[in-house]
């Protein structure tokens, strides 16, 4: 099988992931990659890291009017747009064609919480029921099915992947808090103020607190898991780390009846035996954003003291919360080994 892919949004570091993972993929083959400011310019250019590997140009952005036509005889389009800008192609995109949105736009099954936590209103509704919500390892018999997928969000999928297991066992009660930080790289390859150089070096802040648009979509997938609100029970705090890649989130917990460390690893191992991008440390282990930067992984470590329990996870914010996830997602979506072009280690040192 060779699935016939196209890239809106190339020139981003999402984009330029999907590149570089695609390029190596003995299943997929890239027909097209598409740019805005960047169009007309070799991939190599965009991306240096491609040099020798793919010199091939990124056509211009598609608009509403063109999508169609450019989208048509691929298998899959992967779109890698600013938040907002997906709802505007998705309806025109043919019906044959897969789609994998790894923006905000199809995230939230509700428009009205869509429109409180993105800023906007939501311009394709009706779109919204036909997308699967893309966390492989929740969701994979409805991904295998589905023909749209939103992937998620990086900080959902790393709080996610430390909380399921505890929720869908309903271990826990009382409050959850998520305490994330971030590398500069989430926040897209344009500067920002709050990412230039200067502020990011050497510096540790947080943003957003009690409304970053990651919150809902975590209590919608949690709920999804359990049949349960989850919403008023979670908060998310979120920090700008100096750091490139990754993502490490502390996940404070309160459980229903004391466990030992051991149940909670028994607990975790059972939940994701199928699930080989899901590493588990053991007790009082830390994960390492080190270990996991430029892979599909998210790690994951625990302590407990009596009903008290702390989960560790961490995973690269570009590859696990991006384009990792999205290719993933494509080979269970094609029918493909789900590891299939997504074995790469990490560094060390």
């Amino acid at each position: 099988m060779t699935i016939r892919v196209g890239i809106v949004g190339g020139s981003g570091y999402g984009g330029g992931e999907l590149v570089r993972l695609l390029l190596f993929h003995p299943a997929a083959e890239i027909v097209w990659v598409a740019a805005h400011e960047q169009a007309g310019r070799s991939i190599a250019e965009v991306h240096p890291n491609l040099r020798r590997l793919a010199e091939f140009r990124l056509l211009p952005l598609p608009t509403a009017e063109t999508i169609g036509s450019l989208t048509e005889g691929l298998d899959c389009v992967f779109l890698a747009l600013p938040h907002g800008r997906s709802m505007e192609l998705v309806p025109r995109i043919p019906e044959s064609v897969k789609v994998i949105d790894l923006a905000g736009d199809f995230r939230l099954k509700d428009p009205e919480v869509f429109k409180a936590h993105y800023g906007q209103s939501h311009r394709a509704p009706e779109q919204l029921e036909r997308f699967v919500y893309g966390l492989t390892e929740l969701q994979r018999a409805e991904i295998a099915r589905a023909s749209r997928v939103a992937n998620p969000g990086c900080f959902a999928t790393a709080v996610l992947l430390g909380l399921a297991p505890l929720v869908a066992a309903r271990q826990l009660i009382g409050p959850v808090i998520a305490d994330a930080k971030t590398g500069s790289s989430g926040a897209g390859a344009k500067p920002l103020e709050t990412t230039h150089h200067p502020r990011r070096a050497n510096s540790f802040f947080a943003y957003k607190p009690f409304i970053h648009p990651h919150l809902p979509e975590i209590a919608q997938a949690l709920t999804h898991l359990v049949e349960d609100r989850w919403l008023e029970h979670l908060l998310l705090q979120v920090h700008s780390a100096p750091v490139v890649r990754g993502i490490f989130a502390s996940l404070y917990l309160t459980l229903a009846e004391p466990m030992r460390a051991e149940e909670i690893g028994d607990l975790f191992h059972q939940f994701y035996a199928d699930a080989f991008f899901v590493r588990l440390l053991g007790p009082n282990v830390s994960p390492d954003i080190t270990w996991v930067k430029h892979t599909n992984f998210c790690d994951i470590g625990w302590a407990v003291q009596g009903r008290t329990v702390i989960i560790f996870t961490a995973l690269d914010n570009l590859v696990k919360g991006a384009a990792g996830q999205a290719v993933q997602n494509m080979n269970v979506m094609f029918g493909v080994e789900e590891t299939t072009g997504l074995k790469w280690p990490g560094s060390h040192p």
